[in-house]
């Protein structure tokens, strides 16, 4: 008997066989990324290594995963922070500096803590705010 006496089995069969072969190739590409993106390794030792995995890919992306799998995670956590940073950056760009009146009292606060405004003016500015 074969796999195809049984139609459904055969389906499930190319399905697996299929996600199998897209996995490998996103981890193939996700490899190379990594090799072009990493920075502790010089222009020789990436030369190597997408040699080494394009001429014998299972063997190559292993061996660089198990060499810099560690490296490789701590780069996608640096690249997340990243980007990260920048989106706060432009949200608050956008949104303007100020969040508000609670934020101009804090700073009138902190004037005055340091002297350079009096209790009246902060009294005034205060009731100019709350107005």
């Amino acid at each position: 008997m074969t796999a195809y006496d049984f139609p459904l089995l055969g389906a499930f069969w190319t399905m697996l066989i299929f996600f199998i072969w897209f996995a490998w190739i996103m981890l193939l590409f996700r490899t190379i990324g990594d090799i072009f993106r990493s920075r502790n390794i010089g222009g020789a030792g990436k030369a190597f290594w997408l040699i080494f995995v394009i001429v014998v890919p299972w063997l190559g992306v292993l061996i660089y995963l198990l060499a810099h799998g560690a490296d490789m995670a701590q780069r996608d956590v640096e690249q997340h922070k990243e980007r990260e940073d920048a989106f706060n950056s432009y949200v608050r760009e956008a949104a303007g500096t100020s969040s508000g009146v609670a934020d101009e009292l804090v700073k009138l606060a902190d004037l005055r803590d340091r002297g350079v405004i009096d209790d009246t003016e902060l009294a005034a500015q205060k009731a100019k705010l709350l107005s």
